[in-house]
């Protein structure tokens, strides 16, 4: 049984436009230039073939996939937190928490980082999966509330500045 893949409305939507882009776009394109250059004769030293058939073979790998993904996707929408309402200060899947590190040479910086799903991890945005260890520390934490979390020069205390859901 495959785990449960939480994900967010936007990065749902791009996975789905991503898989449209193979499916309408670049798999048509491909096939015609695998088929033009199928009509050239030789196939055994036909470059533009061969390299077509190999890049259809990843499209069709990366359609399998993201239809995978999709088919196990649990779509979270925090359209009610972002009201105000229901636990809008308690940090939950889809938050955005701004922290601030109470020790060590990071003391006094503030952090601000999404949760989101495995499949939408972007560390330049600030984007960490909702499986990561600090994620598994923030989650069901509040505004004020201090938690320790596991870095690689050990553990360290951070205190949870802001929670927003956008």
């Amino acid at each position: 049984m495959e785990e449960k893949n939480y994900i967010t409305p936007a990065g749902h939507e791009r996975i789905k436009t991503e898989l449209l882009q193979l499916l309408n776009l670049d798999r048509p394109e491909v096939v015609k230039v695998v088929h033009w250059a199928a009509s050239n004769g030789d196939r055994s030293e036909n470059g533009d073939y061969i390299y077509g058939k190999k890049r259809l073979r990843e499209i069709d790998r990366r359609i399998r996939f993201l239809n995978k993904r999709l088919e196990f996707a649990v779509v979270v929408d925090n359209a009610a937190r972002k009201s105000g309402e229901n636990d809008a200060e308690q940090v939950f899947f889809g938050a955005t928490v701004t922290y601030s590190t109470l020790e060590g040479a990071q003391a006094g910086k503030e952090t601000t980082i999404t949760i989101v799903g495995v499949d939408e991890v972007d560390l330049d945005q600030g984007h960490v999966s909702w499986v990561s260890p600090i994620a598994k520390a923030l989650i069901k934490s509040r505004i004020g509330d201090c938690v320790f979390i596991q870095t690689p020069t050990g553990p360290a205390e951070i205190e949870i500045l802001d929670v927003q859901y956008l």
